[in-house]
């Protein structure tokens, strides 16, 4: 799979029944990496604002920490679609607002679609923004933006009245426009009928095996991020703790004098 992942790509994947593998990124190497290895998309998630910039949540970073780092990552893909998320009040404040910001986020930083929170009240947005020719991914479930109305991160869609209106949100998201959607941490149960209801792609982090793709934050992927370890999390390296060992070696080579050798100096001749 060489040719440029699009929207178009993710449709025909759902189409066949082929899983799509999606990881967050934040900075160039990382995105190259990924892309080399083969992932279809790569978010840019406000989930930068917790493994990068050491926040409790997803809620302070800025409009302006987004372009940044989504522009980073777009330098170091050639293959993956790369999706950036809008930040907390970037959108939520008026269609103007949204479709300014998203605009900036395609224009600046050459990110190819934008990620919003929000069910039926994001609708008008996302049909606004797909009008215009923003691709639009939407965001259901546990959305990190919302966590103080939420009180916590706790499962949603728990019972048949929240599952029912998460249905229904995903269904106006899909007629505004969403090229895909995001289930965030509700039971694969309910993941697997809006999967199977829907005609565009899901996408899970927490929402079972019944998606169309998966997502993780890459950090905690390989080990890197270990504050918590959510229980839909599998990390299939230990990154943070060959990088301490790494970090140890140059320490003592260096407080023991064998660091740098004499191969590894210039001289004068």
């Amino acid at each position: 799979m060489d040719d440029k992942v699009t929207t178009k790509t993710l449709f025909r994947m759902k189409q066949k029944g082929q899983p799509i593998a999606c990881l967050t990124a934040y900075d160039c190497l990382t995105a190259r990496l990924l892309d080399q290895a083969g992932i279809d998309l790569i978010l840019v998630g406000d989930s930068v604002a917790m493994v990068f910039a050491g926040y409790e949540n997803t809620l302070p970073i800025r409009m302006e920490d987004m372009l940044y780092h989504t522009a980073a990552v777009k330098r170091g893909v050639k293959r993956a679609m790369v999706v950036a998320d809008m930040p907390f009040l970037s959108y939520q404040t008026s269609i103007a607002d949204a479709t300014h910001n998203a605009g900036r986020l395609l224009k600046e930083s050459g990110a190819e679609a934008v990620k919003l929170e929000g069910g039926r009240v994001a609708a008008p947005i996302v049909k606004n923004l797909v009008e215009r020719g923003i691709p639009v991914m939407g965001h259901l479930g546990l959305t990190p933006q919302s966590i103080h109305k939420f009180g916590g991160y706790q499962l949603q869609a728990r019972d048949k009245e929240s599952a029912d209106r998460l249905m229904a949100a995903a269904k106006a998201l899909e007629t505004a426009g969403c090229f895909a959607i995001v289930l965030e941490k509700i039971p694969y149960q309910v993941a697997k009928r809006v999967t199977e209801t829907l005609k565009i792609p899901t996408i899970g982090i927490g929402a079972g095996p019944h998606c169309d793709g998966q997502i993780l934050v890459v950090d905690d992927v390989e080990g890197k991020f270990e504050d918590f370890v959510p229980k839909f999390v599998r990390r299939y390296a230990d990154v943070a703790g060959e990088m301490r060992k790494a970090y140890r070696g140059y320490i003592d080579d260096v407080r023991q004098g064998k660091f740098p050798t004499l191969d590894e100096s210039f001289s004068e001749e």
